[in-house]
This record gives C-alpha cells, structure tokens and sequence, in this order.
C-alpha cells in the first residue's frame, strides 16, 4: 500500500504525512511534473523550497503487471495519487481532494487503483477505486459503511478482503468474493483487529488481532476464505510472563504455498520468522544482525528482502531461503525508508540522509523515477550522541547550524508515534530550525523502536514521564557540553511528540523557554472519550486500563493536571477533524491558559492529525519560527505567517 494511516495495532502515529519525511509518502517522499506547483519556489528560502521541491513516494508496482506502478506526489501543491506506466513512461494524477490523499493500492492484476476515501483529513471513509487508465471512481466495495480502514487485501482471483473500525461495532473484517452482490462478515471482535494478508491462491487470511486485550502486541489468526473457519492461532502473549508481539509479514508469492512470512519479537526485537499454516512448523531464521529485522518475500518466492534497522539507520540484505545465506544488498549510509524487490530480482528503495533529499534508487545503477523540476536543497549532517538516562544510555541525533560554535538556541523536536524512532533521514522540518540558526536534538526515548523490545515497551504505566526523563538526560548533557544556551531551549513535536511538549512544559517548568505543539494530546480523559476506538484500546494497554479503572494514572500522564505550572509561552497546532487527538480535549487546555492569562497562541486548521497541503504545513513551520523568534530573541522568517495561508485560523492570549 503506497501510504497508510491504517495500522490496526494502534498508535497515534506521526502529527502528519509531512512531519516524517523519508519516513513517509509526504515530506521526504514524493514528485511529478506540474507546470505551475511551483512557480513560488525560486523566491523562497531555502527552508521553505524543501517543502515544495517535487518528490516522489516509492513507486509501488501491480504483481501482475509489473509495469504498472502508483506512487504520492506533490506536484500539485497538495500530496496526492498518481499513476506511472513504465512501459510508455505516461503518469497521470489519480486523485485531486482539498486536502490530499496517500493511502493507495493497485489492484494485483493491474487493472485498478483502489484509494481511501475519507473527509477532510477525518480518516473516517469507504475505498473507492478508479482504472488504471483513468475513469470515472466508484464505490470499491458496495454495502460497506464508512469506518476507520483496518487493513485491505487484493487477490489475484478478485477476491478482496476489508477490515474495517468503528466505535460502535469494534473491528470487524469483510470477505468479498469474485462476481458477488456483496461482502460478507467473517471476523468480529471489540478489540482493536485488522487484514495481515491474503494467500497467493486466495484460500487463506491471515488477520492480526488483539483480543487478549494488549494493543501493542498482536497475535494471528489464519481463517480459511471458503467458511471463515480457524486454519491456525499464533499467540505469543500466551504462557509466559512477558507480552510478546507478532506482525505479518506476508503469504509467500507462490500457488499452493502455505508459508507465512511472521515477524517475532522472542528475542528482544523484532525478527522475521517461517510459519507454515497447514503443518504448524516454524523456521526461525536467526539472521545474525543487531537491532529490528523487517523483511518481504522476493517475487518468486525464493528469498526475503531484509531490512535491518539499527542505531538510526538501516540497510538491506538479501536472504536465500534454500541455503540460509545472507547477502549484503549495498544501499548509502542512511536511512532507507521502504524497499521492494522487482521480478528482475533488483530492489528499488527510497534512501535519505539528514544531509541529503530522498531519492529513489535502485540496486542495478539507476535513479528509478527523478521528479522533474527543482531540487529540495540539502541540510546538514547528524551526529549521533548518547546520554546516560535513568533507564540505560539514550540515543540521540543532533544537528548543529553551520556557523558558530555555540552554545546555540536549541530545539528539541520530540518524535510521535510513541512506537516510532528519529533516524538520519531527510526531514525538511528540522533543516529549517538549524537554517534559522538553532541546534536541532531529537531523542530517541523510551518507548521508541529500533532499540529492542524492552526499551520500546517501558513506557507503560508512567506514560509521558517516562520519555521526558530520558529527554532531560540528553537537555543536560546538551547545555553541560557548551551546544545549547540553557536561556533558549524549545520543546517541541506533533501528536505523542505535542503531548511530550505539553507535559514537559507543566511538569518541567523552570528548563524550557518556550514550547511548541502541534496535534497534541492536552487532556488525555477527554482525548480517551473522543478519541477512535483503536486508539483506547491503546490507551488501556499503556495506562493499565481505562480513566474509570486507573484514574490516578491517567491524571499523572495527563497534561491538563500540570497546565497551571506551566510558564514558557505555548504555541498550538490543531486539526479540527483529528480522530486520534481530537479537538475538545486541546480546547479544554487551551482554556485553562486562558482562564490564567498564561502566554500562548492557538492555530486551528481544517484538517485531521496534520495536512497533506504543501501550503498549509509551510505555514505552520513559519508560524512555529516566529513564535520562538518573538520570545527568544532569535531570527524570524521574515514574512507575515498570516500571509502563507487562509484556511487557519489563530487566537493568541496573554
């Protein structure tokens, strides 16, 4: 799928598509032709022209026509669809919404574009579909209401499978055969559930569920297509003392294959395994890498991409299933953020570095697809630091402006997510701090990936305290070894990242000067009454269980309970159709500021947990820089913020 907001084991995710860059098909990924998106490129600055450089996502390809590919851009101005016929090198623009569109798929024989429909940025929709050739869209899966998506399967018989969320029905996931009238229920359950795969031949579906009641740690389920009865259960919740987690990864390629590709975390991390559904028996490959091992099947079936993630970067090898030999794949140093194996046996990958724009490449020598027209310029290279923390040494990646030697007015941009890592990765958002004349540190916390699994998962129970004791580790260090003035330090981040600005600005109110957070969580009780159902299954996992339950909990992770402490002066970004930090629970803060005549600025915007509008998200960075210049005393933009962009709306108080 060529971007999604859909993952079924629930997390909050990134404040938006444009916040992760590389990491998604937004920021860091995407490009086509356009003849007037960006005639106000040669005036901008440098920060902003990395925002409106065309790029391009990784081409996704149709298993059956592999000439046939979909990828995001940003050609318009706003990312959308596009459709990219190699054979005859035409691309067109699928899709054209106010407010953008990245969850794609082509169907495997190529004939379809299946896209998600939703409103405004709500997340909340149907799947509609579209020719490949162009066409009129229609409803996809006819009779299926609107829901939050939950994973989505394509056969190459026509057989489609759809999960779906709800508040008022749990999850629940759809069969929808070949020629028929409409889609049948196969699978319901109020924990939070979703499609993993479907077989080569159709017959099998593999769902990944949580009904053990632990969100972050899915189990699955293979149901056979015909009854929808259980071919087989792999759970490794069960028996042991420690929640363990499983993913899948995908059915092999091939007819008649009952292989599963699973990934495992019994080791401490995550690792690909073999699961044969029909016998029971697992291969586990025991690859000898440190770090998460991600993989994917080649096209014929006879190996595994391996994408290996560790300490911030990443890189891919080439596993053969027959010998078990391992083969380095040679990628840049970086970070590569998504790779497919093509039937050639090349890989194409989208690769960045902090210094350097994401570029798609591939193994055979060539630039898969170069967007036409001006380039994003580059930033500035991480170093890598680590801290000792309170609960073991604590990465994290920081960049310096290139003139001075400091101390500098310093940011620290706090990931979302919390399931989630900072890598060397091209982030436009961070290369304009460091423009601006500011050392950018990011931290890669308790609670985020890449470092096992005991530091991914200990967060629980003291939520938010957790993460910001490690980030005052690395504050410390940072202001003890000369990089950052301790009279201008900046927290900021969107969605867990603005909830860790928030928290951090009430609960550690003497070290920050001044806060920044976009798609927050501000009062996490209202956020647990509003907020979609995936995400309380989330919270009661994290928290131990609901606001009714541990009341206690909830008010010490909360950042209304410290919102009177607070005395940096806040700056707020919100999307009034935001599911997953809605809009009351920030208004609810934001009152209580007001109430104390507290220094703070509110920005709403007509979107959901970010926007997909190139416009819209350079007005928000400008925003942020002016807010931190007019309190710091440091350079501004330049320009009117008010002058970027009209579908906002800002209050400022105090």
């Amino acid at each position: 799928m060529t971007e999604s907001k859909d993952d079924h084991t629930a997390d909050r995710g990134t404040a938006d598509a444009t916040t992760g860059d590389a990491s998604t098909a937004a920021d860091g990924d995407t490009a086509a032709s356009s003849g007037t998106a960006f005639e106000k490129f040669a005036d901008a600055p440098l920060w902003e022209q990395r925002f409106r450089a065309p790029r391009i996502s990784l081409p996704e390809w149709a298993e059956e026509a592999p000439d046939r590919s979909l990828f995001v851009s940003n050609a318009t101005g706003t990312y959308e669809l596009y459709a990219w016929d190699r054979a005859t090198g035409g691309q067109r623009q699928v899709t054209d919404r106010p407010n953008g569109t990245t969850d794609g798929t082509l169907s495997p024989d190529g004939r379809w574009i299946w896209w998600f429909n939703d409103t405004d940025g709500d997340e909340f929709g149907v799947w509609m579909r579209q020719p490949f050739e162009g066409g009129a869209d229609e409803a996809a899966v006819p009779g299926l209401a609107p829901s939050y998506p939950a994973g989505l399967a394509i056969g190459r018989d026509g057989t489609v499978v759809v999960g779906r969320s709800t508040d008022e029905d749990g999850s629940t996931v759809h069969l929808l055969r070949s020629g028929a009238d409409a889609p049948v229920e196969i699978y319901r359950h109020r924990q939070s559930a979703g499609v993993g795969d479907l077989s080569f031949d159709s017959t099998l579906i593999a769902v990944e569920h949580t009904e053990h009641g632990d969100a972050m740690h899915s189990a699955i389920r293979v149901l056979r297509a015909a009854d929808a009865s259980v071919v087989a259960e792999l759970d490794d919740t069960k028996g042991g003392t420690e929640e363990l987690g499983l993913s899948v990864l995908g059915f092999a390629p091939v007819a008649g294959d009952t292989l599963l590709l699973v990934g495992h975390q019994r080791r401490g991390r995550w690792e690909p395994m073999l699961w044969d559904v029909a016998t029971g028996k697992e291969t586990d490959l025991r690859l000898d890498l440190p770090g998460d091992v991600s993989a994917e099947w080649y096209p014929d079936g006879s190996g595994l991409l391996i994408v290996h993630s560790f300490e911030a970067r990443s890189e891919l090898w080439r596993y053969e299933i027959a010998t078990g030999a391992l083969v380095r794949v040679e990628t840049p140093a970086g970070s590569v953020s998504s790779a497919t194996a093509r039937p050639d046996g090349s890989v194409e990958y989208l690769w960045s570095s902090a210094a350097h724009p994401p570029v798609v490449r591939s193994t055979d020598g060539s630039v898969v697809l170069d967007p036409p027209g001006p380039k994003a310029p580059g930033s500035v290279p991480v170093e890598d630091v680590w801290v000792e923390g309170p609960g073991g040494r604590v990465h994290a990646l920081v960049q310096r402006p290139a003139e001075g030697e400091g101390p500098f007015p310093t940011v620290f941009e706090v990931h979302g997510g919390p399931a989630w890592h900072d890598s060397d990765a091209f982030a436009s958002g961070p290369a304009a701090w460091v423009d601006h004349g500011y050392a950018v540190v990011r931290v890669n916390y308790r609670g985020s990936t890449g470092y096992g699994r005991e530091w991914t998962d200990a967060l629980k129970h003291r939520v938010g305290l957790i993460e910001l004791e490690d980030i005052a580790a690395v504050r410390e260090w940072a202001v003890d070894s000369g990089l950052a003035d301790p009279e201008r330090l900046v927290l900021a981040g969107g969605s867990w990242g603005g909830y860790l600005t928030l928290l951090g600005v009430g609960t550690q109110p003497d070290a920050w000067s001044v806060g920044l957070a976009a798609v927050p969580v501000a009062d996490y009780v209202t956020a647990y009454e509003d907020e979609m159902e995936a995400l309380k299954a989330l919270d009661r996992t994290l928290l131990g269980g609901s606001p009714e339950e541990v009341p206690e909990r909830f008010a010490a992770s909360s950042p209304l309970t410290y919102v009177d402490a607070v005395k940096a002066p806040l700056h707020i970004s919100a999307g009034v159709n935001d599911p997953r930090c809605p809009i009351r629970q920030i208004d609810n803060y934001v009152n209580r500021l007001a109430a104390r005549g507290a220094v703070h600025e509110v920005y709403r915007y007509d979107a959901g947990h970010g926007s997909l509008v190139v416009d819209e998200r350079i007005k928000q960075v400008a925003l942020d820089l002016d807010f931190a210049a007019r309190h710091l005393g440091t350079r501004g933009t330049g320009a009117s913020a008010g002058t970027r962009g009209t579908k906002g709306t800002r209050k400022e108080v105090g």
